[in-house]
């Protein structure tokens, strides 16, 4: 509980097995349009995107693209941990500077990352609606992207919750948002912090529209 995750591969846990299914059941029911399904190539995410695959009838694509943040080897550290192993770069990050956490990404490396993946993702897509299964920090980083906003303010954004929904749909040659962080799908199941301290993270970032 209260571990930096990054890269480590950590499945799901009992609630989040239930979100991943509360999830499918929504999307089959309110997102006819679907022509692709993607997740992150991590276990957690996978696991969360299963359940969506079978009930639309998908194949699931994997990207490691779509992985989470790299945080090296602060990578199933605690934060007290972290903060007493490598102070420095810590309070560098904690004060807001772009560190590459645990020699991994910085946040600028994300968001260039995340964005060229999705933008090739959508092509791939051929005009269809595209599902990403992703975590909170790539679901973030489109977000950013997507209202414009520095890099460095991309962590002012609220965290998704596990199995949230955020749409982005193309309109005129542009990214709109529509919708980011909904979970109203879940109420039946439960959104708590706890569960994503309890690594039940899964986050869905939906990409809707004409490319």
């Amino acid at each position: 509980i209260g571990r930096w995750q990054g890269h480590s591969g950590v499945g799901l846990s009992e609630l989040g097995r239930a979100q991943a299914a509360a999830t499918a059941t929504f999307l089959a029911d309110h997102e006819p349009d679907i022509a692709r399904l993607v997740s992150s190539d991590l276990p957690r995410v996978t696991q969360t995107a299963e359940p969506a695959a079978h009930t639309l009838g998908l194949e699931l694509h994997t990207d490691r693209r779509l992985r989470e943040i790299d945080v090296g080897w602060w990578s199933g550290l605690t934060t007290a941990e972290i903060e007493r192993r490598d102070p420095e770069a810590f309070a560098r990050w904690r004060a807001g500077e772009d560190v590459a956490r645990g020699g991994g990404e910085t946040d600028a490396q994300l968001s260039a990352r995340i964005t060229a993946a999705i933008e090739q993702l959508r092509t791939d897509c051929d005009g269809g609606t595209l599902l990403v299964f992703c975590h909170g920090g790539p679901v973030r980083a489109m977000v950013g992207a997507t209202l414009g906003l520095p890099v460095a303010i991309h962590r002012a954004l609220g965290g998704p919750e596990n199995c949230s929904r955020t749409v982005v749909a193309r309109r005129d040659d542009r990214s709109v948002l529509r919708c980011y962080n909904e979970t109203a799908h879940l109420a039946d199941v439960g959104v708590a912090n706890a569960a994503r301290r309890a690594s039940v993270e899964g986050d869905v970032t939906h990409t809707g529209g004409r490319v």
